[in-house]
């Protein structure tokens, strides 16, 4: 049998309701199938706690409730897979991937794929199902809207989609952009020329594409203007020919400069704008990544990818913390609704009752001019 093969043994009675099934993989090194002290084998058992998962050198048994078995086993596959793929697994990719199983939405090697670009031995990909679709998205369309919480990989995706553009020869040049808002401080005076104060607002974007290309090549780009870095405002009165262009922290942007950047759209070029409007920052009006969700949601070549925190790739205390937030943020909603509704029914029942009192003093009134009984 080739050396690239998963061999398995028939299903075996284990016991009264269980089953054990022998895996042997061959081809591929079991420290990058089991990882680290053994945390990608810790991660499946938690996947499944009623499989017990025992490993002898290249020998995988699963043994437990039939049912349980089968899922873990077609887990165990695809990770064999992954790996032989050349990718580096973590827990995260092993939750996600029984996810994916679990409901049948995708394959993970659907999902995860080739990756997008790679640098000093490091790929980025997508590395779940929604994450997968803003990819392909961006691929389709000429302008791709990626709305999501923090850490779902829409700026970094982005980038990394505007990284491959350019070594593929598709655009000319880069673009990265975003408003310069501050979030939440009075940073007062800043010292320094023009571009010392505007570079720690941009500084997330530098740092992206340091991470997907060589740190040498890159102040190269910039010199030659191949990548360019600039805050928002520096958009008005040009076209974009040509070029890859990310409008990052989008949420930050008025009605106005979401027009004025979106119309800066020139030929062989497309767009991301990426954001998330449950972190505006703008000290006063409406926010114009809000507004464009509902002015362009029906224009052709034009996609909004909606991310949610089953999307988030940070530590896992993120995707918590952003649902406690969502959960809060919509029991507020429902609060100044009610009250709201409440405020319009006492204003109702106070115009009725303003009526009626009126109606009750015309008639009063009436009587007190009839002339009374008995009097001359």
């Amino acid at each position: 049998m080739p050396t690239s093969e998963t061999r398995s043994t028939d299903p075996q009675p284990a016991g009264e309701g269980t089953t054990r099934v022998d895996l042997t993989v061959d081809g591929v090194a079991m420290v990058q199938l089991l990882g680290p002290q053994d945390r990608l084998l810790r991660t499946v058992e938690k996947q499944y706690p009623d499989v017990r998962v025992l490993v002898r050198g290249n020998e995988v048994a699963l043994e437990g409730p039939t049912a349980s078995v089968s899922r873990a086993r077609v887990l165990v596959d695809e990770l064999v897979g992954l790996v032989r793929g050349g990718h580096d697994l973590a827990p995260a990719e092993v939750e996600t991937s029984a996810k994916l199983l679990d409901s049948g939405a995708a394959a993970p090697s659907d999902v995860f794929g080739q990756p997008i670009v790679s640098s000093r031995g490091k790929a980025v990909r997508a590395k779940t199902l929604g994450q997968k679709q803003y990819v392909d998205a961006i691929d389709q369309h000429t302008i791709t809207f990626g709305i999501g919480p923090a850490g779902t990989g829409k700026t970094y995706l982005a980038m990394a989609k505007a990284v491959q553009a350019l070594q593929r020869r598709e655009v000319q040049r880069i673009i990265l952009t975003r408003p310069a808002v501050e979030a939440g401080e009075r940073l007062g005076f800043l010292p320094g020329t023009l571009t010392d104060k505007i570079d720690p607002y941009l500084r997330p974007l530098y740092d992206a594409l340091n991470e997907m290309m060589d740190p040498e090549i890159v102040p190269k780009l910039l010199a030659a203007g191949t990548v360019e870095v600039a805050p928002l405002a520096y958009m008005r009165g040009r076209t974009l020919n040509d070029a890859f262009v990310v409008l990052d922290e989008a949420q930050n942007t008025t009605p106005e400069q979401m027009k004025m950047f979106l119309t800066r759209l020139g030929f062989g070029s497309r767009m991301v704008v990426t954001g998330d409007v449950t972190q505006v920052d703008l000290p006063t009006g409406a926010s114009g990544l809000q507004l464009v969700t509902r002015v362009l949601d029906d224009i052709d070549d034009i996609h909004f990818a909606r991310l949610t925190s089953d999307d988030v790739v940070r530590h896992t205390l993120v995707g918590r913390i952003v649902d406690a937030y969502t959960t809060y943020d919509a029991e507020r909603q429902a609060q100044r609704a009610e009250r709201q509704e409440a405020a319009d029914s006492a204003a109702s029942a106070g115009v009725s009752g303003d009526g009626a009192n009126r109606a009750e003093r015309r008639s009063s009134a009436s009587r007190d001019r009839l002339p009374k009984r008995g009097t001359r």
